[in-house]
């Protein structure tokens, strides 16, 4: 269980890492009058970030079943946001 929850905190800090990078495209781009992620992609990725961060903050709180429900969390969605923006 050790080791998901680890896997998850690093899945949810990368979460945290996108939200930085597409909010900063979109502060530049806005800055420089070339189109950047426009503001459904940055709702996406605010939301998904506070999504993850409160599960990871759960999972490792907890043992046991809700602790890998915590991460399961994170992980599907991660995969949901990366999915819907980066993929799709």
């Amino acid at each position: 269980m050790t080791l998901l929850r680890g896997l998850s905190g690093i899945v949810a800090g990368g979460v945290v890492v996108l939200l930085c990078v597409v909010a900063g495209a979109a502060v530049i781009g806005s800055r420089r009058d070339f189109p950047g992620p426009g503001a459904e992609s940055l709702t996406w990725h605010v939301l998904a970030a506070i999504v993850v961060v409160g599960a990871q903050v759960f999972a490792d709180r907890r043992r046991g079943p809700a602790a890998f429900t915590g991460s399961a969390v994170v992980l599907v969605t991660t995969g949901v946001l990366l999915w819907t923006q980066w993929w799709g």
